[in-house]
């Protein structure tokens, strides 16, 4: 029997990367003040919700769905965090 998952996914630039985006938002908060900010790096946030037979078969799948699709791993990594979700939802 399959069981309801959500995962809650965050790709981020690798430490050796580049970040134009991250940079200019850093700049953008020292122009408004916030010296403090030491360093900004920009990322992307997915929710994906999908059935499993277990929550080994579901981090083996989302593993495959970053890999491939979500985040670049040449330049990118990723990590999640999984919930069983009730049968209600």
């Amino acid at each position: 029997m399959s069981q309801t998952y959500h995962a809650q996914i965050y790709v981020t630039l690798r430490p050796s990367v580049l970040d134009p985006a991250g940079t200019a938002v850093q700049s953008g908060l020292k122009h408004m003040g916030y010296d403090n900010v030491q360093q900004v790096r920009i990322g992307k946030y997915v929710e994906v919700t999908l059935t499993a037979n277990d929550e080994a078969a579901a981090r083996e799948q989302l593993d495959k769905i970053c890999d491939q699709l979500l985040a670049n791993p040449v330049i990118e990594n990723y990590r999640f965090d999984l919930k069983a979700l009730s049968p209600q939802g």
